[in-house]
C-alpha cells in the first residue's frame, strides 16, 4: 500500500525557507574579439567603490520577470548597443563571497565577434577591448569567469567551426593559424595545422589570392556554406525565441 504524502503550498515552502529565496541571480557576458593578431575581451570599468579602478565583464542582475537568455541580451544591448551577437551559456559561479552586496549566483555567457564588423555604439565607463594576455586582476571573480570561458573556447576550436566569427568572410590559412595561436596561446606547426584543417573539411577554396600584403600572397578561403548556414540558423533561432 502506498503512503499518503502531506502536500504543502509554494507559499508555505517560501515562508519556511526565507533565506533561500533571498539569493540574487546575475548574468556576466564574456565577449571575445580578435584584432592585430591578439585575442581580446570586452571590459568595462566597475561602478562599485569596492572595485575602484578595476575592470569587469559586462554583467547585471537578472530582473524578477526576466529569463537568463533575455537578461544576457539586454545587458549586451544596454552596455554596448550591440544586438546581433549570438551568446552561448557557459558555467555558473556561486562562491558565497563573490559579491560584496550579498549572495549572488551568476551565469556566464560568451561569444565570438569580428571586432572590425561590430563597432561599439556606446563608450561609457571606459568600455573597450583588452588583450586577454594582459589582464591581471579584475573586479569580483571575473578573472576566474574569463579563464573558464577561455578554457571552454580552447576545447571547442578544433572540434567545431566556432572561430570563424572572429575573421572576415575571406581569409588566408596564415590568418587562420594566427587566430588559433592567439586563442590557444601556443605556436603551431604550419604543416600539421594545415593538415588538420584539411581533414576537418570546413574550408572552401574561392580561387582568389591575397593582395597588398608584405609577404608572399596566399590563397583565400571562406567557411563552407553549410557551416555558415548552421551558424546563421543558430543565431536566428535564439533571437526569435527571445522576441516571441
Amino acid at each position: 500500500m502506498g503512503t499518503n504524502v502531506q502536500l504543502k503550498t509554494a507559499e508555505i515552502e517560501k515562508i519556511s525557507h526565507l533565506d533561500y529565496f533571498n539569493t540574487a541571480v546575475s548574468v556576466d557576458c564574456v565577449i571575445f574579439g580578435y584584432d592585430e593578431k591578439e585575442l581580446k575581451v570586452l571590459l568595462i570599468k566597475s561602478d562599485l567603490e569596492e572595485f575602484s579602478d578595476l575592470y569587469s565583464l559586462l554583467g547585471d542582475l537578472v530582473k524578477p520577470d526576466e529569463d537568463l537568455e533575455a537578461a544576457s541580451y539586454r545587458i549586451l544591448k544596454d552596455r554596448t548597443g550591440l544586438d546581433d551577437v549570438y551568446l552561448e551559456q557557459g558555467q555558473a559561479f556561486g562562491s558565497i563571497d563573490r559579491h560584496p552586496s550579498g549572495r549572488v549566483i551568476t551565469i556566464a555567457y560568451y561569444s565570438l565577434i569580428d571586432i572590425n564588423h561590430h563597432k561599439l555604439k556606446l563608450s561609457h565607463n571606459e568600455l573597450n577591448w583588452h588583450p586577454v594576455t594582459e589582464i591581471k586582476k579584475m573586479a569580483f571573480d571575473h578573472k576566474l569567469i574569463l579563464e573558464s570561458c577561455l578554457g571552454r573556447l580552447q576545447q571547442q576550436v578544433m572540434d567545431q567551426p566556432v572561430v570563424f566569427n572572429l575573421l572576415p568572410e575571406k581569409f588566408s590559412l596564415r590568418q587562420l593559424q594566427e587566430l588559433y595561436e592567439a586563442i590557444l596561446g601556443v605556436e603551431l606547426d604550419r604543416r600539421n595545422f594545415r593538415k588538420k584543417m584539411s581533414l576537418k573539411d570546413w574550408l572552401q577554396d574561392i580561387d582568389e589570392m591575397e593582395d597588398d600584403v608584405p609577404h608572399r600572397p596566399g590563397k583565400l578561403y571562406r567557411l563552407k556554406p553549410e557551416h555558415r548556414k548552421k551558424v546563421a540558423r543558430r543565431k536566428q533561432s535564439q533571437i526569435r525565441d527571445l522576441t516571441t
